[in-house]
């Protein structure tokens, strides 16, 4: 029998952050009972590999990492495995199937249920939680400075190209009083930026009194001290509110950011993706955020390659890519996923072809970035400072118009003293690559360097 409070796991995460807010609640609910969380999968007792199962390159990943993660247990390195998250949501009978030497397959739909049916099956010697997500502790696992709020689980949009409602479930909402919770232990645990995601933010509210509440939210959340960055990624083009937009325009800690996921530009491609919006509605959205949100950073994702998207279509994508609406952006390839729509559609477009205005589109972008970048130059910024690169002697650090891991970085030369690692520093820009930004700290007042986030031992909010 394993014993609970000496049990070592290690639980890997993949996919988007809403997933490993996921992994956090598990963690949490999980370390309360006594586990022992460890880094490295050869030194752990069991294993959870917390999958995604959203696009066949995702779930390639998953399966990879279940397949090495039984590799150790058949060489008696660890004595269990268990796999949660889509990729079991989505297909749990073929999984159970094909891969029985796997201990356990939870979905992703009820964490209590998950924490406590793991808790079992680890034969930890604790309570089982309570009723209610809200009951289970949440561990940290981005750096200190900042965290990810979901403030929303599910979707009901008719995307043709997309598996997430079945994967998900319904669109629900959290209750503004939970977030606002959430939000005051994450800050007192000395997090500035909190970064709301959900399948669709600007939704958010529509299924609780029948009204969007995205606008209270954010004020709601602007009024919790620590925070001093607030971030709204998702915001689906069609439920963006006037309301919102004032909110984001005049409250001073929400940045001026927005994640815009509009996918294609074509009318065709946009009404066989059932998008619910055409390019006139897009055009006219982007200029009316512009023209209300001063010095506002537009970030959006492209699909490429879906059925159907002829030479004219994807012109007109690019065309609009090379506009440069947007100074961040991310483009993927069409996925042929089973079990939707656009799964049946006959004209789908080879992969080379993909490939091919997948090269264009980023190539555009680049350009735009570039542009966008040198511009930069002669300011003095306000940068977030995230790490220190011994290798390059030079910290690192991202703007209110980065979000981590999928937009632009700062490089500051360490050449005056400390910079503090999870800290804002002015900076003034003095040099700009596509994607990255360099300059020098504007103050000679510096501070004794902090300590690696990735060194401490993660809270446990509760």
């Amino acid at each position: 029998m394993i014993k609970g409070p000496s049990l070592k796991v290690n639980l890997i995460t993949l996919g988007c952050p809403k997933n490993l807010v996921d992994s956090e609640f598990l963690q949490g609910g999980l370390r309360l009972r006594g586990v022992e969380f460890v880094a490295e999968a050869a030194a752990a007792e069991a294993i959870i590999v917390n999958t995604c199962g959203f696009i066949e390159s995702a779930k390639e990943e998953s399966i990879d990492t279940i397949l090495q993660a039984l590799e150790l247990k058949k060489q008696g390195a660890c004595r269990q495995v268990f796999v949660t998250g889509c990729l079991s949501e989505r297909y749990a009978p073929e999984l159970r199937r094909e891969l029985p030497e796997v201990d356990g397959f939870y979905g992703n739909r009820d964490l209590r249920q998950i924490v406590n049916g793991l808790a079992l099956q680890m034969r930890l010697k604790h309570n089982l939680l309570g009723e209610g997500v809200s009951a289970v502790a949440r561990a940290q696992l981005t750096p200190r400075h900042f965290a990810y709020l979901k403030i929303s689980e599910g979707c009901e949009h008719p995307c043709t190209f997309c598996a997430i409602p079945q994967i998900r479930g319904a669109f629900r909402s959290t209750p503004i009083p939970e977030l606002v919770a959430e939000a005051r232990q994450l800050a007192a645990h000395g997090v500035k930026e909190l970064i709301l995601v959900a399948q669709d933010s600007t939704q958010y509210g529509l299924d609780l009194n029948g009204r969007q509440q995205l606008a209270p939210l954010l004020q709601a959340l602007a009024a919790v001290a620590g925070l001093e960055w607030i971030r709204v990624m998702y915001a689906y083009p069609y439920h963006v509110t006037t309301e919102m937009i004032a909110a984001i325009a005049t409250l001073p800690k929400v940045v001026k950011y927005l994640d815009l996921p509009i996918q294609h530009v074509s009318d065709r491609m946009l009404k066989r993706m059932a998008r619910r919006v055409n390019r006139q509605f897009t055009e006219e959205l982007i200029g009316r955020l512009h023209a209300s949100i001063p010095n506002l950073v537009l970030r959006t994702s492209l699909i490429t390659g879906f059925p159907g998207e002829t030479e004219e279509d994807f012109q007109s994508l690019y065309d609009f890519v090379c506009a440069g609406h947007f100074a961040r952006l991310g483009v993927f390839n069409y996925s042929h996923e089973e079990n939707t729509p656009a799964y049946t559609f006959a004209d789908q477009v080879p992969e080379e072809v993909k490939r091919e205005r997948y090269d264009l589109l980023v190539e555009a972008q680049r350009q735009v970035a570039l542009e966008w970048n040198r511009r930069q130059i002669g300011r003095e910024l306000r940068v977030l400072i995230e790490e220190y690169d011994e290798q390059e002697q030079a910290y690192c650090g991202r703007t209110q118009w980065d979000c981590p891991e999928i937009d632009h970085t700062v490089v500051v030369p360490a050449t005056r003293g400390q910079l503090p690692i999870g800290e804002f520093s002015s900076v003034r820009i003095t040099g700009a690559r596509d994607f990255e930004l360099t300059g020098r700290a504007a103050s000679s007042r510096f501070t004794p360097p902090m300590a690696a986030p990735a060194q401490r031992r993660l809270p446990v909010l509760s």
